[in-house]
């Protein structure tokens, strides 16, 4: 039974086009649910007033005000109901959702591949298919050189945490490198947390299944990471369960190194830079970010083993789907790449803080959702230098995303 104030989630909205009709969609980011539901015209009018704040009365007197039309109390308690069931409204029934899919996910030693089957193949042979052919040119590097490849050692890179078939080709320019000159066998990942979570990094235990097979966690690692940090390193574990940013990476490091050697992850969500230029910090200004990093690097030397680092970062977000009111024109979107490149200039001279400070100089207006990981990446490797291999935008009507794929040395 609804309560008398149903209450929508924070859940994603934004403008699509449905049969010819404007219409504004619900996503679940945090992967309660599935299902995308699609608003319009008195509908959307009628959901948009499920705030906690307004009775099921209220909602009916409102739309009589707007539209001089009579909606039974019955249909918005239908409507609400019906949101319930998909997991849109806060309340008992969605608390029951929650608990039974996070108590699933924490019990399970495996993280699952959660987005095969959408992002990219769940097929293991079709999705091989799709990574070689994200090698080959002309929008691909050329295949991975087997033999000894002459060149400094790949210290860390940088590739997007796009779609496989948005950007395929730009996490080749990034692992083809990484393939061909480092020796690493364990790889910390930092990947974006884009729901947001209550701590700055979260660790997790738990393997990364993915079609080509399990990529396992250095739990080693982990666990000496986690001591080091001095910190709550596993409060928001629940983050990694739908979290795609380090999915991707997983599924390019089995490609690459499954029939070569055994290679094991440290996965590592971020979110904390953003947080911190919205109040006007630096994000060392919170202890437990360089805390956490230093740690990182120091459990590198103490380890024993060979290890680089991996940040999965896209750049900007811009257009009517992430909250613009006008579609991105192609004048737009060349100072975007304008605007991206020079922003990418300390990223390739391992600046951590001149990076953060090309992003906070204008508020992030481009919305650069890779901004915490890239800045953990930088801030851990410490020094070191390196190129943009690879630079690319994912244009539609609805947004832009851009992307690079950066390695440094």
């Amino acid at each position: 039974m609804i309560e008398s104030a149903p209450r929508l989630r924070r859940v994603e909205a934004f403008p699509v086009e449905h049969e010819g009709q404007p219409c504004v969609a619900l996503r679940d980011p945090a992967g309660y649910t599935g299902a995308i539901v699609l608003l319009h015209g008195p509908l959307l009018d009628i959901v948009s007033l499920f705030d906690g704040e307004h009775t099921i009365a209220d909602i009916q007197a409102a739309v009589m005000r707007r539209h001089g039309q009579l909606v039974e109390r019955r249909q918005i308690a239908e409507i609400a109901e019906a949101l319930d069931r998909r997991g849109f409204l806060d309340g008992p029934g969605f608390a029951r959702r929650r608990a039974a899919i996070d108590d699933e996910f924490l019990a399970s030693p495996i993280r699952p591949a959660n987005h095969a089957g959408g992002a990219y193949a769940a097929d293991a042979g079709e999705l091989h298919a799709m990574i070689d052919g994200f090698f080959a040119p002309p929008d691909g590097p050329g295949p991975v050189d087997g033999g000894a490849t002459p060149g400094p050692e790949v210290r860390a890179v940088i590739a997007p945490h796009i779609d496989f078939h948005r950007g395929g080709p730009a996490y080749a320019w990034a692992y083809r490198d990484l393939a061909e000159r480092s020796q690493a066998d364990v790889f910390v990942i930092f990947g974006t947390c884009h729901a947001g979570m209550e701590h700055p990094f979260a660790l997790t235990r738990k393997d990364y299944a993915s079609p080509l097979g399990d990529v396992p966690v250095d739990r080693d690692f982990v666990d000496a990471l986690s001591a080091r940090a001095r910190q709550d390193c596993f409060g928001s574990e629940l983050a990694h369960r739908v979290e795609h940013s380090i999915e991707f990476q997983a599924v390019f490091l089995r490609y690459l190194y499954a029939a070569r050697r055994e290679v094991h992850i440290v996965p590592v969500l971020a979110s904390f830079a953003h947080e911190a230029m919205l109040t006007g910090r630096r994000p060392d200004d919170d202890p437990r970010v360089p805390r956490f990093l230093e740690a990182v690097a120091e459990t590198i030397a103490a380890c024993g083993r060979r290890v680089a680092l991996v940040a999965g970062a896209d750049l900007a977000h811009l257009g009517p789907r992430f909250g613009d009111p006008e579609p991105v024109s192609a004048s737009e979107r060349e100072r975007i790449e304008r605007e991206d490149r020079a922003m990418l200039e300390p990223v390739a001279a391992g600046d951590a803080q001149a990076f953060f400070e090309s992003v906070a100089r204008d508020g992030d207006r481009r919305r650069i959702c890779g901004l915490s990981p890239i800045y953990a990446l930088l801030r851990t490797l410490g020094d070191g230098a390196g190129s943009v291999k690879r630079y690319g935008q994912w244009p539609d009507p609805d947004g832009v995303v851009s992307f690079a794929s950066v390695v440094l040395e």
